[in-house]
């Protein structure tokens, strides 16, 4: 007799928790001095530099980089001025700018832009004015460790990152680039809410669990060293913060949630197994807005193409009946053991798929001795989750 059973999706990080993601990225302090008589009064006070502004040439390391691209010259000034400084570990830097709004903005590029900066968590900086006068702004990274120990944690982090992308080469075709790390954050990370540096690259490479933000620094980081660009996005999912990436795959934009494609199906019982979920892995903006809300300020592209989506890459799309396709797939994935997923390109084709394999049971003629179908029924995507 074939037993039926409905698996119930539960996806271990649906959100993040409820910190403010912007609330990590910036942390503001300001000190301004007034005028020269209170000058004399204060002289404790920091004093401000009125002379001609000559700062060190700063690289602009960064061309290419998607959020750079998006500001405007002033603002990628700041940004290669501010980068450069959290790279050499300054303590503070005079800025060629006096506009906060400008610093603000480029220090929130930086973010988009590098997933790997985890020795920094925000910056203060100091306003100096004569008078009524703005003269000189002052950027000062707050540093969460000493660049002794910044280095320690980056020969750690260097091993485990040449340990993980051992299976991968820079010469691979990105789209399997993409799947690798999609499938090896799902893999080898555990989604805990409150764990230690949840908010940078430790919690991946060292501690293994993370959260949303966690998840996107690591994607654009081990992309990134794959020679694959993108950018990490922050808004909100499901009514709470959240963060994900944008990547480019084979010239064409895509959105990429990997703390979502980490889940888990269980039988109703309290038993779980861990369950790649493939619909997040390169998602158009259509796929993308049905549950994400981007932050307005970082303008994003319009992503369209379908040639990097997963189940149109590996055979597992389907436009019309052929029972004996169908079967095949669900054989090789029982042979190996695996959960497959497969997407219809309309409703009623689904629904053929289930009413044959399913309520009629002729999965059984393709999968040998199966006593039993544990499956989802996904009809938001047209999916149906064969889970062996």
């Amino acid at each position: 007799m074939l037993l039926i059973a409905l698996l119930v999706s539960g996806v271990l990080a649906q959100s993040c928790t409820p910190e403010d993601i912007r609330e990590y990225l910036e942390t503001e302090m300001e000190s301004e001095i007034v005028g020269t008589e209170q000058k004399k009064q204060q002289a404790k006070e920091p004093q401000a530099d009125t002379q001609p502004l000559e700062q060190p040439n700063r690289s602009r390391i960064s061309v290419g980089k998607y959020a750079y691209g998006q500001l405007g010259e002033q603002e990628q000034l700041a940004y290669d001025e501010m980068l450069s400084a959290i790279l050499e570990h300054e303590e503070k830097i005079r800025l060629s700018t006096l506009d906060l709004e400008v610093m603000q903005r480029a220090y929130t590029a930086i973010g988009e832009d590098y997933g790997g900066l985890f020795w920094v968590e925000g910056y203060v900086y100091t306003r100096y004015t004569r008078g009524e006068e703005l003269v000189s702004l002052e950027f000062s990274p707050k540093y969460t460790m000493s660049k002794e120990e910044r280095n320690s944690t980056q020969a750690q982090i260097d091993s485990v990152v040449e340990e993980w992308l051992g299976g991968i080469s820079i010469l691979d075709a990105d789209y399997d680039k993409v799947k690798y790390v999609y499938e090896l954050l799902a893999q080898n990370t555990e989604y805990v809410p409150g764990a230690a540096n949840s908010q940078n690259i430790i919690s991946v490479f060292l501690t293994r669990k993370t959260v949303c933000q966690g998840y996107a620094c690591a994607v654009q980081y081990l992309l990134g060293q794959l020679g694959v660009e993108g950018a990490i996005i922050s808004g909100s999912a499901r009514g709470e913060s959240h963060a994900w990436n944008l990547i480019s795959m084979d010239g064409e934009y895509y959105y990429m949630d990997s703390t979502w494609g980490n889940t888990e199906y269980n039988n109703g019982e309290g038993e779980g197994t861990p369950f790649i979920d493939y619909n997040y892995m390169a998602m158009t903006t259509e796929e993308m807005l049905r549950e994400h809300t981007p932050d307005v300020e970082l303008k994003l592209p319009e992503c369209a193409s379908l040639e990097g989506n997963y189940f149109r890459r590996e055979g597992k799309y389907l436009t019309e009946w052929d029972s004996d396709w169908i079967g095949g797939l669900l054989a090789e994935a029982w042979a190996n053991g695996q959960a497959v997923t497969l997407r219809f390109s309309e409703k009623g084709l689904k629904d053929q798929a289930f009413q044959y394999f399913i309520t009629d049971g002729h999965i059984a003629d393709y999968c040998g001795e199966i006593r039993q179908i544990n499956y989802m029924n996904d009809e938001a995507w047209l999916e149906i989750s064969f889970l062996f």
